[in-house]
């Protein structure tokens, strides 16, 4: 339940990230004019972005225009144009392919193992697209400081950082948090792994009937059974002196036993 609760989180952050990746890289606010010095002109400000050139007159309209060339761009828009692509589709890939292994869905079934390797695929494609963001947001950062900061250039050819790096970083973040999420709730060992007993919709299964309850019987008493025990055979004992015992029984008429009867 908690894990579920988790990829739940972390699929709402994906997508929050996935939305801020695509505003970041269709704004044109990459570099804004930087008003310092002798250029303290604010009626017209100007926008560079990764596809147009925009120019704003008194916050009252904006006039846009598309690059005529790739190649005249600087190197670091070329490679941010590619990266911010690449994060895109990673990032919707990561994120279809995350709804295919969540525990509340059933594209998957009676296979725990299975869905743990799809979120995990997908937690590190995720991770990838935020690398990928990071990337260009951040060395387009580093360029406008660089030549803010450069004494060769003018004041005109100064730039700030726009609105459209901020989103970018934000959206970075988003898709890390949501990437290790799917990776670090799914990253357990096959021994400490709890069973869990799946059990199909559509199993046959059969109803047995009721079975009434048999009354308890009382137990009747058991005769009990003498066994004849036998009885011991007395020995002839043999002695010096005449015995007067003659209890015991014998086959042949004894002496005594003959002049008695005579």
């Amino acid at each position: 339940m908690a894990n579920s609760a988790l990829e739940l989180v972390g699929l709402i952050l994906t997508l929050i990230g996935l939305i801020g990746t695509a505003a970041s890289t269709g704004m044109p606010m990459w570099r804004v004019t930087a008003f310092i010095g002798e250029n303290i002109i604010v009626f017209e400000t100007r926008y560079e972005g990764l596809w147009m050139n925009c120019f704003r007159q008194a916050d009252i309209r904006m006039q846009c225009k598309v690059y005529d060339s790739l190649l005249a761009l600087s190197p670091d828009l070329q490679a941010a144009r590619g990266l911010m692509c690449c994060a895109l589709a990673l990032g919707g890939l990561g994120l279809l392919i995350s709804l295919v292994g969540l525990q509340c869905t059933s594209c998957i079934e009676n296979n725990d193992r299975a869905k743990r390797l799809v979120l995990i695929f997908a937690g590190s494609m995720i991770i990838m697209a935020c690398i990928c963001v990071l990337i260009p947001v951040s060395w387009t950062g580093h360029v406008i400081i660089r030549d803010f900061y450069n004494p060769l250039l003018i004041d005109a050819q100064r730039r700030e950082l726009g609105e459209a790096l901020y989103i970018g970083w934000v959206a970075s973040a988003f898709l890390f948090i949501g990437g290790c999420m799917f990776v670090c709730c799914n990253l357990q060992s096959e021994d400490k792994s709890s069973e869990r007993y799946m059990y199909s919709r559509t199993s046959d299964y059969m109803a047995y009937p009721p079975q009434p309850l048999q009354p308890l019987q009382p137990l009747q008493p058991q005769q009990l059974i003498l066994l004849p025990q036998p009885q011991p055979q007395l020995q002839p004992v043999l002695s010096r002196h005449p015995s007067t015992n003659y209890s015991y029984h014998s086959r042949y008429p004894s002496v005594r036993s003959g002049v008695a009867y005579l």
